[in-house]
């Protein structure tokens, strides 16, 4: 499972670094995927992930990174960062954000997660409209996939700061919503969706990039137009609409 785990992550991060996507450049970006309750794959610092192999990930255990959060303590991270490493050997190291994938895969249920900075969709998030869209759906499979809200996160600086402030906000959406977010949005940074497969973490990251598109041009030539909360949670639990959503994540 755990050679499997790592063919499909590679995979679904080589597709999220395809250039055309413009979804990512150099090193931007990182991916992970739960492989038990105990450890995980994650991207390891500084490599790109456009035509990355399965060198360019480090197994890591969820424990000393969670503790480290728990006790919101920069030195404390430093050390978890290190020994968190199932092999400590590996010249690699984890991504400085394993700390918030580490969290989204033990908090959230998700089995994979996928972190870009897509062109489109930081040309809101360096906006003033950035909480705007995330507050309001436009479209129908806009909801179907990426939920009735995307959790906003104001800028913090990556590592242990962004780890703590996606973790309050997230604990807030699940608490208003009763589940977890498929999408989370960082303000002047960049996009993170949460999945159940690779396919469902492509599958979200690519209707809310359409969408921020959609969003931009709306702006463009005029004000957006968004559908009602009626309307979003009318389509968000519509049991067709809940077949779909399960068929694209397989």
């Amino acid at each position: 499972m755990t050679t499997e785990t790592l063919t499909a992550l590679v995979e679904m991060t080589r597709t999220l670094g395809a250039p055309e996507r413009e979804y990512v450049i150099i090193g931007e970006g990182n991916t992970s995927a739960r492989i038990d309750d105990e450890t995980f794959w994650v991207k390891a610092s500084g490599r790109g992930m456009h035509g990355i192999d399965a060198s360019g990930f480090v197994q890591t255990r969820f424990a000393p990174l969670l503790d480290a959060l728990d006790q919101t303590d920069a030195a404390a991270m430093q050390e978890a960062m290190r020994t968190a490493k199932v092999d400590a050997d590996a010249p690699t190291k984890p991504s400085i954000e394993a700390s918030f994938h580490a969290m989204l895969l033990a908090d959230c249920g998700a089995n994979w997660i996928a972190h870009t900075h897509p062109v489109l969709v930081n040309q809101i998030m360096c906006s003033t409209r950035a909480e705007q869209f995330a507050k309001n759906r436009m479209f129908p499979d806009d909801v179907v996939l990426c939920g009735p809200e995307l959790v906003f996160v104001p800028y913090a600086d990556p590592g242990l700061p962004l780890a703590l402030a996606i973790r309050m906000q997230v604990k807030a959406y699940m608490k208003k919503h009763g589940e977890a977010p498929k999408v989370i949005l960082l303000g002047n940074h960049g996009l993170i969706t949460l999945g159940q497969t690779p396919a469902d973490a492509l599958n979200i990251t690519a209707m809310c990039v359409k969408a921020a598109g959609i969003f931009v041009g709306a702006c463009a030539v005029g004000e957006p137009t968004f559908l009602s909360e009626a309307d979003v949670m009318h389509i968000y639990k519509r049991p067709d609409e809940i077949y779909r959503r399960r068929m694209f994540a397989e």
